[in-house]
């Protein structure tokens, strides 16, 4: 038997952030009654519409958390700035997020820690999962052409405007001038066909539906800014770990399978964006996949840390050694 997968509606998410309680979804003894009845422990878990998260549901539908004893209920939000609060309020078990969003949240003093992996890099110039679109008539050839440009993104001070930021220095560009727009993903492209915006940065499956729309790939900016660089990872708070180290463990054990299961059957990735995404078969294998590694390269998460310092988003280097397992 499959295990049931709830997804809510992006809106229901959005209220339930605003409504952020105290309590853990998870907690009291009908949850965690595995070990008595064979009941399964339901967790939370906070996701984004994106090609990142394909493991988490490829595992859902092939029945790694079940075979842990977990039921996993998957809500949808934005972009990782709105899990983190979500899951350090105890109303998500466990939530995905950009590496930089946790690196703010840390240097704020909130108890995040990554428990999994999530999606990194291909380290390919031009084929990669996330990149720089502008229009074809727009003069901007590559990222140094941004400067004082007006550029989206899905939430400010997080991976995606570090890395824009990033990709302009190596390309002989000043960042400095470039405001950046919060625009959800699904809402990119148009507000690039109107004018609203200069460039949008994008991940899958929107880098591939921009490019079949005529955008064109102005720089890959993961690539630019360290090799295999991690970009996103799941994670938790300490506390819980402490208190529920047993659903923790099983919920890392069921992700690297997931991971590894992805890495290994790219169809199926392909396969299941149709499941959440609201992207055609078409797009969906045209494409690039992320690389679905089980660990986080380091040396990338600390480009990461550095740039978030000069960049000014946190005034200080965080302690890797507390954020990563």
């Amino acid at each position: 038997m499959k295990p049931i997968l709830r997804v809510l509606a992006a809106s229901t998410a959005v209220l339930a952030l605003a409504a952020c309680g105290s309590g853990s979804p998870s907690g009291g003894t009908e949850d965690t009654a595995e070990a008595a009845g064979g009941e399964l422990t339901k967790v939370t878990v906070g996701v984004i519409p994106i090609v990142d998260v394909a493991p988490i549901y490829l595992g859902v539908q092939e029945g790694f958390f079940e075979d842990e004893g977990l039921e996993l209920e998957l809500q949808p939000a934005q972009g990782g700035a709105a899990i983190v609060p979500a899951v350090m309020s105890g109303s998500m078990d466990f939530g995905f997020s950009n590496i930089s969003s946790m690196l703010v949240a840390q240097s704020k003093g909130l108890d995040v820690q990554v428990v999994a992996a999530g999606a990194a890099s291909t380290g390919e110039d031009g084929a990669d999962f996330g990149g720089i679109l502008a229009a074809p008539d727009s003069g901007i050839a590559s990222a140094a052409d941004l400067s004082g440009k007006k550029v989206a993104v899905n939430t400010l001070n997080n991976i995606n405007d570090t890395t824009v930021r990033a990709a302009v220095r190596k390309a002989g560009g000043d960042p400095s001038g470039i405001q950046f727009v919060e625009l959800a993903f699904p809402d990119m492209q148009a507000a690039l066909e109107r004018g609203q915006v200069d460039a949008i940065q994008v991940v899958e499956p929107f880098l591939a539906g921009g490019q079949k729309a005529g955008s064109t790939l102005v720089a890959s900016n993961y690539v630019d800014t360290a090799e295999n660089l991690a970009v996103g990872a799941y994670f938790t708070t300490s506390a819980k770990i402490g208190d529920d180290d047993g659903t923790v463990e099983k919920f890392t054990a069921a992700m690297n399978k997931s991971l590894e299961y992805a890495e290994q059957n790219p169809d199926a990735v392909r396969d299941v964006l149709l499941t959440y995404t609201k992207i055609d078969a078409e797009t969906a294998k045209a494409l690039t996949l992320p690389s679905f590694t089980t660990e986080i390269n380091r040396a990338g998460v600390e480009t990461l840390a550095e740039l978030s310092v000069s960049d000014g988003l946190i005034t200080e280097e965080p302690n890797l050694d507390e954020l990563l397992p």
